[in-house]
């Protein structure tokens, strides 16, 4: 049955690898369980209404791409749009949260329609080799720099960022550090060993690893400070919580909301929404999904009305806009090719409502080698891009999307500057021409976003 569902033959893959792809997927994605809710909590909604919405979204999401698309990509809550919604749109625009819950799901139904119409696919098939291969290089990037700080090997410093000092606070950001690169060795070298299993274990091993540090005193948890206990918490999930948000987008004053304020809200969620999700799809497809040169995204457009159906149940139930994870990318470098890998992420990711606060056990540093690995299995797209002097107006537009993602820390800001100096090195050195219109339409959407929002 699992065969004619998923084609997995078709796809060169296997029940097994379909499995553990998906449960890769869900170890590297699980943080969301307790960042989200953590950062929307401080827009002044439930904590634990925040946690099943996150949980029951991500699965509703998943489950229908899984089906609709047969790809392996997980969808749940954004983590950009996550912050947007909180410190942007409740805390610095004065915003109630179930009115800020009332535009996600304006975008979520917009967002619908995009995805259901040829706008999609125009939009998707306009954006030429060269700059497919820029945006998975990019994403790459970007996965990197995430593993890099949540290994505690990145910190904010005087010059932005900085290495983390190991000496100064070594039995809190030290040691963490430490493991990460330890995990990092391991997974490294069991993945280049042929090991299926390399990111599991580099993740289980950095945990297990850190549990006796833990015991022995090489790590001492200071939770106010941000480094918890490593041990997994024995405790279950208040499933009535839910009820504090659920709905709650539509119980809403809106006669002390300025329409045009509203506006740019909603369009900010879409614009953000639709290319940061379009961004990854294209990231993961050309890494690994039977794509190749000159063919159509394979069925991108359905993973598209996936993600618009898990942001407006999502808004419904109390949670920021969702988008594909790049995270999905780990399941993919762990051999997934199917919506089965999705299914098994999207089954783990409901389970885990039960069990939220034992997975909120697993460390950052533990997961970061897996996104660095993926990161790296990603920017080897970059070798798709011509670097030579007759490709340089290729070329470029293409560095700086690649370079820009990690540096303004948004895949969509990434896309927006490669696209804009695409198309402005294509004008004023004459060759317009070869610009196709989508291309053009993009990025005069960017702009006024930039001039506007």
């Amino acid at each position: 049955m699992l065969e004619k569902l998923f084609k997995l033959s078709e796809n060169k893959t296997d029940v097994r690898t379909e499995v553990y792809a998906g449960l890769t997927t869900f170890i590297v994605a699980s943080y969301i369980i307790a960042v989200n809710p953590a950062i929307l909590s401080e827009a002044g909604l439930d904590y634990t209404a925040v946690l099943l919405a996150t949980c029951f979204t991500a699965f509703i999401g998943t489950m229908c791409v899984a089906f609709f698309s047969n790809l392996p990509f997980v969808i749940a809550s954004g983590m950009g749009m996550n912050a947007f919604f909180t410190y942007t749109v409740c805390q610095d625009m004065g915003y109630d949260p179930r009115v800020a819950l009332f535009a996600v799901f304006i975008e979520g139904i917009l967002f619908l329609g995009v995805a259901a119409t040829r706008l999609r696919s125009i939009m998707l098939d306009g954006i030429p080799e060269s700059f497919k291969n820029a945006i998975s290089a990019g994403v790459g990037l970007f996965i990197t720099f995430i593993g890099l700080q949540n290994a505690g090997l990145v910190v904010d410093g005087s010059k932005l960022v900085s290495v983390v000092s190991f000496n100064k606070d070594f039995k809190h950001s030290g040691i963490c550090a430490v493991l990460a690169l330890l995990g990092l060795i391991v997974t490294i070298v069991l993945y280049i060993r042929g090991v299926r299993a390399s990111f599991i274990l580099g993740i289980l091993n950095t945990w297990i690893l850190g549990m006796l540090c833990q015991l022995v005193g090489l790590y001492i948890p200071d939770p106010a400070a941000g480094f918890p206990s490593l041990y997994p918490t024995l405790a279950l999930t208040d499933f009535t919580a839910i009820g504090h948000t659920f709905g709650s987008c539509f119980d809403i004053d809106m006669s002390g909301i300025n329409v045009a304020d509203f506006v740019v809200v909603v369009f900010s969620f879409l614009v953000v929404g639709l290319f940061d999700t379009m961004g990854t799809i294209i990231g993961i497809s050309m890494s690994a999904v039977g794509h190749r040169k000159g063919e159509r995204l394979p069925r991108s457009g359905h993973a598209l009305i996936a993600n618009g159906i898990s942001t407006v149940s999502g808004s419904i139930m109390g949670a920021s806009p969702s988008s594909i994870l790049v995270e999905s990318a780990a399941g993919v470098g762990a051999g997934g090719r199917t919506g089965l890998t999705a299914v098994v992420a999207g089954v783990l990711l409901l389970f885990a409502s039960l069990f939220a606060p034992i997975l909120s056990s697993i460390p950052s540093f533990a997961t970061a080698p897996s996104l660095i690995m993926v990161g790296f299995l990603m920017f080897k797209n970059i070798s798709g891009i011509d670097l030579s002097n007759e490709g340089l107006a290729e070329a470029i537009p293409a560095f700086l999307c690649v370079i820009t993602m990690p540096l303004f820390y948004s895949i969509a800001d990434g896309i927006a500057i490669g696209l804009i100096s695409y198309v402005l090195i294509h004008i004023f050195t004459g060759s317009f021409r070869k610009v196709k219109p989508v291309m053009y339409l993009m990025t005069a959407v960017f702009v006024l976003k930039y001039i506007f929002l």
